[in-house]
């Protein structure tokens, strides 16, 4: 979800500053016991799953916690060729911070779950920590909606979608609403202006527009005298307009939203069913994937995907071979050109992103000024994509800060030492 945030979704704030080694959810035993003790509980009637440092175990059981629609893999699965290297864990680096530390040292600093590098295509590094394993369906948070972007281009590309349409060309409902007479395209490069600040600071008086998202998509419990939307789709539509639409980026998780309504409109298929059958079951994943949904059954395309880190580097790999894996062109190659030629570095300049001062932001991905993409999560989730290096790496966390602000000083350092260190 957003990434510029200091707590999580649900409002609740994180406490303590344990290290990555106290805070350790296998160390700690949450949910261990048969049932578990009171105190090593994980709950979401509680809320006790979005606090620190319970959601080091929560994100990797979400599927446990919030109900979710089934992705299922299919066929043989595709080969990620293994060549581990144990001279990564010593790279230096240099934090934004200036403070030098190695690789090793830097995936605890940012509370990393696991990590993969693919370097031409072969797996150089592994790691896994905590209680997240290989067949982990860890939650990917935002980089669910870098998923719903490249649909939408696909859907471009087909003709099944034109980027300047209004969206209430395609989606009536959406009349009259903050979003109706926004482009297509600026929904998709997130600069409308949609009335919604995605503030995940709990307020001392009244709900927070993030906590009345999360009560309509079911993050959190919904009370029984809140009266807001029910739904995903029904609290995109009930939002108004503050600014014009196709100014500087805002990063608003319901324009996802309202963006996975206008792909499933025009698919005629749920998100669930698109992901399926474009990306798990014709690239052999080696996992079934899931995404959490809300009470009428709506997928939360903001940041409800939950899969295994392999399969999201092959998501990235495949992203840098062009669109085409083992064979088979998966996306567009004209999209897969689209999609790393970014956004308008002018309309991101505001946002002054740790670690990419001259990024941008277009299609639900970010943008380096190098050429580089990343589809980023909350909590430290990501997929990064060097094409000109070579290099993927895939990553999940469960940082205490939900701002990537709270890790990326660390992760971009990191990253540009490793490509370094490998070379071309």
């Amino acid at each position: 979800m957003n990434h510029t945030a200091s707590t999580h979704v649900a409002g609740f704030a994180h406490g303590g500053s344990a290290d990555a080694a106290s805070s350790d959810p296998a160390a700690l035993g949450w949910m261990a016991g048969s049932p578990p003790p009171a105190s090593a509980q994980v709950r979401w009637d509680d809320g006790s799953m979005w606090r620190f440092p319970q959601w080091r175990w929560g994100f990797s059981n979400m599927r446990m916690l919030v109900p979710t629609a089934g992705i299922p893999r299919a066929g043989a699965i595709s080969p990620l060729p293994l060549a581990l290297r144990d001279d990564l864990d010593d790279v230096v680096l240099t934090t934004l911070d200036g403070a030098a530390m190695t690789w090793r040292e830097s995936l605890a600093a940012t509370y990393t779950d696991a990590i993969l590098v693919l370097h031409h295509g072969t797996v150089v590094h592994e790691r896994w920590f905590g209680v997240t394993r290989p067949d982990t369906q860890h939650i990917l948070f935002s980089v669910t909606k870098s998923l719903v972007g490249l649909l939408a281009e696909m859907l471009i590309e087909t003709g099944q979608l034109q980027e300047h349409a209004l969206a209430a060309q395609i989606v009536p409902e959406l009349a009259g609403s903050g979003l109706g007479n926004a482009t297509l395209r600026q929904i998709l490069d997130m600069r409308t202006g949609l009335a919604f600040s995605e503030d995940y600071v709990a307020g001392h008086t009244g709900l927070t527009d993030v906590q009345r998202m999360s009560l309509a998509g079911g993050w959190m419990p919904r009370h029984a005298d809140h009266d807001g939307p029910d739904g995903h789709f029904a609290f995109v539509a009930s939002l108004g307009q503050t600014a014009a639409h196709g100014g500087d980026f805002v990063y608003r998780t319901p324009n996802t939203s309202a963006l996975q309504w206008l792909v499933e409109r025009a698919s005629g298929q749920p998100l669930a069913a698109l992901i399926r059958d474009h990306f798990w079951q014709p690239m052999g994943m080696e996992c079934d994937a899931a995404i959490a949904v809300d009470r009428l059954g709506t997928a939360f395309g903001g940041g409800g995907l939950m899969a295994s880190l392999r399969d999201i580097a092959r998501l990235g790999e495949m992203l840098r071979l062009g669109g085409r894996w083992h064979g088979a062109q998966i996306v567009p190659e004209a999209v897969v050109a689209r999609l790393f030629r970014g956004g308008d570095p002018a309309a991101f300049a505001h946002v002054a992103y740790p670690g990419n001062p001259d990024g941008s932001y277009a299609s639900q991905w970010w943008h380096r000024a190098g050429g580089q993409a990343m589809a980023l999560g909350v909590h430290g989730q990501g997929i990064y994509i060097d094409r000109a290096a070579g290099v993927v790496i895939a990553r999940l966390g469960s940082h205490p800060v939900a701002s990537n602000r709270g890790n990326m000083g660390v992760t971009i350092p990191a990253y540009d030492a490793l490509v370094a260190a490998l070379g071309r």
